[in-house]
């Protein structure tokens, strides 16, 4: 006999299965304007989300939640406003269900088109960030599909909230509110169960930390994208211009620590590292930032409680705090050793003059995202035009780096005949 959380999480995942079609029947115009009503739902319920949020972050408090982790979990007005923005960003974008990926027609007459179709039912597992609620439920959404969402139990009553929020919008507009159901209450046993909904749900996403992610594509019998976490790295080439590695580096590391492309280890060529390290590590100094720095790195770094040695399992660490790996490399050869055996495929930049230096970092680092003279933290689907995202996808099968509207659909193939049959 079925547990209790067995049989609620898969009546949830039926329920948004049932509930699909009549999203897929929607044209452009109904789904955007269901996104942008949802937007502004959220601002005039902000105080009651806040106010949600803050019973999490009263719990987070008290479980000594690092700050990187709790800065992902707080919502405010101003950030409610911008998850909000994130809908009507989604809204403006194209529609990709029906855009027609390539066609032709046989020498027999027969016409062929392969259609990007809505994926059915997504779901995403995460941890304590309530605006990826809002970008999953948004995008699936706009891209024709339900969603299945398990945020974690440190944001439960952040996203109970939100989501109430969002499946109102729904009844309002005579939509089945199970396009998007919850099941954080079923805490980690409801995840087990939705790893084995197979047949009702067709698509996996974990975005969380590495033991998150390991668990479900390692586990589930359900299809998954995987998203990697973000160990960062930074590469200073010898020919940097240092004004402009300066203001990349403090942004890539300062300008948000709590997430994915934030930088985590900064590599130094060795001809500039003299020149260079105490000008890199002085805005970082003054924000607090902890150097775990390597022999020859820590030998040109200020001496202070903020530059420690760093050891073996630093170099493999993602932080999502005010902590940064720091080591001086030979050459570029020696950088992109490092790099091949510390990243997880997320995102690296060379900062460089040098084009040779700059095309070989390009073409040989197997990430993501690879960038030349640019802040990691650039690596985003908000940035890159794609209105807000589902996730980074660090594998290689159907979709890499930032996933927007059209790496969450599939295809089929529409073949019109006159009669034809095979000989």
């Amino acid at each position: 006999m079925d547990s209790p959380v067995t049989t609620a999480v898969l009546a949830a995942a039926r329920a948004a299965k049932d509930a699909q079609p009549a999203l897929a029947r929607l044209h452009r115009g109904a789904k955007d304007q269901l996104l942008l009503a949802m937007a502004a739902a959220l601002v005039e319920r902000a105080e009651e989300i806040v106010g949600a949020n803050a019973r999490d972050l009263a719990a987070a408090d008290d479980a000594g939640m690092a700050p990187g982790l709790r800065d992902r979990l707080a919502l405010d007005p101003e950030r409610v406003a911008t998850i909000s923005q994130q809908l009507r960003d989604a809204a403006a974008l194209p529609d990709p269900v029906g855009e027609v990926i390539r066609g032709s027609v046989l020498d027999n007459g027969l016409e062929l088109r392969e259609v990007r179709v809505p994926m059915g039912v997504i779901g995403m597992v995460y941890e304590a960030r309530p605006n990826v609620t809002v970008d999953a439920a948004g995008l699936a959404l706009k891209a024709g599909s339900a969603v299945v969402l398990r945020g974690g139990s440190a944001a439960l009553h952040s996203n109970t909230a939100l989501i109430g929020v969002l499946r109102d919008v729904l009844a309002a507009h005579e939509l089945p509110a199970d396009l998007i159901v919850g099941i954080d209450e079923h805490g980690r046993d409801g995840v087990d169960v939705l790893m084995r909904a197979r047949g009702l749900v067709d698509v996996l996403i974990p975005r969380g930390g590495a033991g998150l992610i390991r668990r479900v594509v390692e586990n589930s019998l359900v299809p998954v994208i995987e998203t990697g976490t973000g160990k960062t790295h930074v590469l200073v080439d010898a020919s940097a211009d240092l004004d402009q590695a300066v203001a990349i580096v403090a942004n890539a590391k300062l300008q948000r620590i709590g997430v994915c492309n934030a930088l985590e280890t900064l590599l130094v060529h060795r001809d500039i590292a003299a020149q260079a390290l105490p000008r890199l590590a002085a805005p970082l100094a003054a924000a607090g930032v902890r150097l775990h720095a390597d022999e020859r790195a820590a030998a040109l770094l200020p001496s202070g409680p903020d530059v420690v040695a760093a050891t073996a399992e630093d170099w493999d660490t993602e932080y999502l705090a005010l902590e940064l790996a720091v080591a001086v490399v030979d050459d570029l050869d020696a950088a992109l050793a490092h790099i091949r055996a510390h990243s997880t495929g997320h995102t690296e930049s060379i900062l460089t003059r040098d084009l040779t230096s700059q095309q070989r970092f390009l073409a040989e680092v197997d990430s993501a995202v690879v960038m030349a003279n640019a802040s990691t933290r650039f690596s985003d689907g908000g940035e890159f035009g794609f209105g807000a995202e589902i996730g980074i996808s660090t594998q290689k099968l159907h979709a890499r780096g930032p996933m927007g509207l059209r790496e969450i659909t599939a295809s089929k193939w529409l073949v019109v005949g006159q009669g034809q049959v095979r000989p």
